[in-house]
């Protein structure tokens, strides 16, 4: 069965609008799976209780989607929307690019926006921050000799 009609038949309230992505990126979706070899007989999918914020409707309605994929052991735990249907769709989307990310030994855009921002907090080392230091002063005293003469700012 598709993933398109599984979405379908499960839903409880099927309405593309507001439960599931359009059909164009549910078939994109479809493609991209059968091209990394992932079918629906590889995925272990279960759907359990929410946790965190969100208050009792989160904590009482099993629409956190966990996927493991059987051949690589990659696990998946999505709870990003409120629908079960978005869960299920973001939840193989994520598992795609963790198999795009292995299969192509690169590091994926978030894990390289992650490194980024821990790079930019990190502390500068005390020889890096004199030599920034050194450069500061000196372009305050090129500052400085480009004023006119006379001027005691």
């Amino acid at each position: 069965m598709r993933l398109i009609e599984q979405l379908v038949n499960t839903s409880p309230i099927f309405n593309f609008t507001n439960f599931v992505p359009s059909p164009e990126k549910i078939a994109a979706l479809e493609v991209r799976m059968a091209g990394l070899g992932v079918t629906e007989e590889n995925l272990t999918e279960k759907f359990i209780q929410g946790s965190g914020s969100g208050g009792q409707k989160i904590n009482k309605t099993a629409s956190c989607v966990y996927l493991k994929h059987a051949h690589s052991g990659i696990e998946v735990k999505c709870q990003q929307q409120r629908s079960r249907e978005l869960n299920r769709y973001i939840a193989r989307r994520e598992l795609c690019e963790r198999l795009e990310e292995i299969r192509d030994g690169k590091k994926s855009a978030k894990k390289q926006a992650q490194e980024k921002i821990r790079r930019q907090k990190r502390r500068r080392s005390r020889r890096a921050k004199n030599r920034m230091l050194d450069a500061k002063s000196k372009h305050a005293d090129k500052k400085n000799l480009r004023k006119p003469p006379g001027r005691n700012d």
